[in-house]
């Protein structure tokens, strides 16, 4: 059994079952699914969020591999990726308890709770209106310029998201948010896997959803330049020779899952 508890679970839960304790927890619901709950729930005045995997079964592990998707097969995959980061010194959120017992993937019982990061803003609603309302130019090319450092100092941390969405990119609102002093953070792990150094498929899968996930907000070519520019951290003359087949690949993809998602919208 692995078990790491900071305040207030460490003494909130002492001489219990953490994994009953967790279970108990009540609050907003946002995500039930078979073998994982995803709630917010406030303890001590605090917000916190809680993500509890109960194993999927053989059945479903079986489902995901045949189907070329890897499966979630509990709360490590984000504990380690937000460990990660923390190292690497990308903005994350702040893990405050992890559980897990049973070597049997497919049954394992397995909790994270992290801290509620707020008051924030998506990057996705944030930038909704931008096509209607532009924003102010110093203050996107601080975003793009923000998001491209986070993304590119993670691929090379080692960790691929999976899930890499502009929504998934939270803007802290405490103070007021100019182009001289912004924060963001990288938050819904579940899914990232953690290694000594990603494939080139898995950076490359991460890089089509971020560009996808903008196709909306009224990206100029010299914003995607930006973008390129801080993510790869060199000359752009030299990325545009080097990286001609990722970007042409990289074009497409997108496209595809754009069309997709307009046939097929919130079901995709």
């Amino acid at each position: 059994m692995k078990l790491i508890l900071a305040e207030p679970f460490k003494r909130l839960w002492a001489g219990r079952d953490p994994f009953e304790a967790v279970e108990a927890l009540q609050g907003e619901v946002y995500r039930e699914l078979e073998g994982r709950r995803t709630l917010r729930t406030e303890v001590d005045g605090a917000g916190y969020f809680v993500k509890i995997h109960r194993g999927i079964g053989w059945g479903e592990i079986f489902k995901n591999l045949f189907s070329a998707k890897l499966p979630v097969l509990g709360a490590g995959q984000e504990w380690r990726a937000i460990e990660r980061l923390h190292q690497a010194g990308v903005p994350t959120m702040t893990a405050v308890a992890y559980g897990e017992r049973g070597s049997n993937p497919a049954t394992q019982h397995s909790f994270i709770v992290t801290e509620e990061l707020a008051p924030t803003v998506s990057l996705e609603d944030f930038s909704l209106d931008w096509r209607r309302q532009p924003p102010e130019p110093r203050l996107k090319h601080a975003l793009i310029a923000e998001v491209a450092k986070m993304t590119g100092t993670m691929h090379r941390a080692g960790v691929n998201h999976r899930d890499c969405y502009i929504c998934h990119f939270l803007l802290h609102t405490d103070r007021p948010v100019t182009a001289d002093d912004l924060r963001l953070s990288l938050i819904d792990l579940h899914r990232a896997q953690t290694r000594a150094t990603i494939s080139r498929r898995w950076r490359d899968k991460d890089l089509a959803a971020l560009y996808f996930s903008a196709l909306d907000i009224g990206l100029t070519r010299r914003d995607k330049l930006r973008f390129l520019r801080g993510y790869f951290q060199r000359p752009l003359r030299q990325i545009l020779a080097d990286e001609a087949v990722l970007l042409a690949w990289l074009e497409g993809k997108a496209q595809k899952l754009y069309a997709r998602k307009q046939r097929y919208g919130d079901a995709l």
